[in-house]
């Protein structure tokens, strides 16, 4: 089963079509997630926050109900695991490790391998390539390296050695988490696991006969996979996906990259550093569409324009062709508005990053009455999952990419645990807008909360004002200690309480960086409170203590901030 590292997902359509769901790690569901409307699975099912009483009578109707429509079968009298998870992503492992510490005896059911996309095939094995990507940029860089008092011969590296070094990193964290478990007694079952009846799972590997188990509780943790749209031929040689580039079987001369966001972004980063030109195929007028438009431009001036990268954007690639009996790679494209042939270029590989799609198909969702919207599985604000009818599911959870909310490894885990809170008596609902998310660029972004689009969106509904702060590394001092003084942190917040609406960083450590402000989102801390925090000096960190201090809220206003909103 999946994890995952990136957002995005999505069924046929070509992926243009359905850009917020699209290649940005975060783009559309920074829209759903991070937005004014319900996501989509959300909608028509009439399902929205009440309270634990309400929670529980509903709960009792929906039981009543499926019995009554046969939903596979019903609940077993006994049950052989107090909780049952279906994936062994960092979802699923997150959710199993909070569950032994509340004393639940525990299974996971893993088809694949341990780990699930974010340590096999996402996060894990490339930040081991981009650990390389920016040891070469950093021996690349005369003039940095010149600033500082160093001379470097010329920087080489080992294509094989280096696949090895990412190969052998994820098979390290794999074998750390496989023993984690067994140490806290989770019993691991192998196979694919599909529910048949209410509470009750069954899991082997093809060919050979199924088990099944019954669970009080039951968490969908099935992550996702990369989503190719129709027209491209991936044969993972020539045309290939994140799941195969990660393997670096080979460092073409040339590769288009099909989106624009985070999975493009990194991996624009790691190939240019060994050697390769890049050119971008994005589907909307601007690059990163996703990220806030001012880190965007700023962003897009040091990752992009300096480098042997060059774009396309407003453009589909309606077609794909993998290299073949000495022919290139060829990728026809089209005018996004008008659908008009635009060109056809050549290259040597392509890698497409358009984003994932949900992971949910063989799980036996028909015998409980689930339908998947766009291969989503409907889930409320506390996991729960809905059926067709718009009645809750009893004992049924769903959590990270598989639900769509959120696609990121760390909002599986926080998901899962939240989910487990709630099977030991603690009411828990997650604030998605207190979620980081970063892209390990050199240098990286980050971000959580609402971009200033969104932001200005959500005032003017609500009859508010928003503000703006920024600091610049170039007024750190460890930034500039490090001649890394390209970057900006920028803070938006309402004045009139000094709730925090969002945070965006680009520079150095960024990703390291974001944590204070989401921490601050999470817990309800004003800026005026958070400015008077102590940071040590000279750090990085003071990058966020500039920014907090710039910030000007009404001093006479005593009002509180809300209570965070499920999202």
């Amino acid at each position: 089963m999946h994890a995952s590292i990136s957002p995005l997902s999505i069924s046929n359509p070509p992926y243009s079509t359905l850009r917020p769901h699209s290649s940005s790690r975060l783009c559309g569901l920074r829209t759903e997630a991070f937005g004014f409307r319900s996501p989509p699975q959300f909608r028509n099912h009439g399902v929205r926050a009440v309270s634990a009483k309400a929670n529980s009578r509903r709960l009792s109707v929906s039981s009543a109900s499926n019995s009554a429509a046969g939903n596979g079968s019903s609940a077993p009298a006994s049950f052989d695991y107090d909780l049952v998870i279906i994936g062994a992503g960092v979802g699923g492992h997150g959710a199993a490790l909070h569950a032994v510490e509340k004393g639940l005896k525990t299974a996971i059911i893993e088809g694949d391998v341990m780990g699930g996309t974010c340590v096999n095939r996402g996060c894990v094995p490339s930040k081991a390539l981009l650990a390389v990507s920016g040891r070469m940029r950093e021996l690349q860089d005369e003039h940095h390296l010149k600033a500082l008092g160093l001379q470097v011969a010329a920087a080489g590296y080992d294509r094989q050695a280096v696949a090895d070094h990412a190969n052998n990193l994820a098979s390290k964290i794999r074998g750390n988490l496989t023993n984690s478990l067994k140490a806290l007694g989770v019993d691991i079952l192998t196979g694919f696991g599909t529910i048949v009846g209410l509470q009750k799972v069954k899991y082997g590997k093809i060919g050979s006969s199924d088990n099944v188990v019954t669970a009080k509780d039951i968490i969908i943790a099935t992550g996702s996979v990369p989503f190719v749209p129709r027209g491209i031929e991936v044969d993972g040689k020539t045309v290939i996906t994140s799941d195969h580039a990660l393997k670096l079987e080979f460092v073409p001369d040339w590769i288009a990259i099909v989106g624009s966001g985070y999975i493009g972004l990194e991996f624009s980063d790691v190939y240019t550093a060994l050697g390769s030109e890049v050119t971008f195929i994005e589907a909307m007028d601007q690059l990163m569409p996703g990220f806030d438009p001012e880190i965007g431009k700023l962003a897009q001036r040091v990752l992009i324009n300096p480098r042997k990268i060059d774009y396309h954007t407003g453009v589909f690639a309606t077609k794909i062709t993998p290299a073949k009996d000495g022919k290139p790679v060829t990728i026809e494209l089209i005018d996004a508005k008008t659908k008009e042939p635009k060109d056809t270029l050549e290259v040597d590989a392509a890698l497409i990053a358009t984003g994932r799609a949900p992971f949910t198909k063989g799980l036996g969702l028909e015998n409980i009455n689930v339908e998947t919207q766009r291969g989503f599985v409907p889930v409320d604000e506390r996991m729960r999952v809905i059926d067709a009818d718009g009645n809750l599911i009893p004992h049924l959870y769903c959590i990270g990419d598989a639900n769509g909310k959120l696609m990121l490894a760390h909002t599986a885990s926080a998901q899962g645990i939240s989910v487990v809170e709630q099977l030991t008596g603690n009411d828990h609902v997650l604030n998605h807008l207190s979620i980081p998310a970063a892209c390990f660029t050199h240098p990286e972004i980050s971000m959580v909360g609402l971009t200033e689009p969104q932001a200005r969106e959500k005032a003017e509904s609500q009859g508010f004002e928003i503000s703006i702060a920024k600091t610049s590394f170039k007024a750190n001092t460890k930034a500039l200690a490090e001649n890394e003084g390209e970057g900006l942190a920028k803070l938006i917040y309402r004045p009139d309480t000094g709730e925090i609406l969002g945070v965006h960083i680009f520079g150095m450590h960024a990703a390291d960086l974001i944590h204070e402000a989401s921490n601050a989102i999470a817990l309800g801390t004003r800026v005026q409170d958070i400015k008077f925090a102590v940071h040590a000096h000279p750090t990085l960190s003071e990058v966020l203590d500039e920014l907090y201090k710039s910030a000007k809220v009404n001093s006479h206003n005593t009002k509180q901030v809300s209570e965070p909103v499920a999202v």
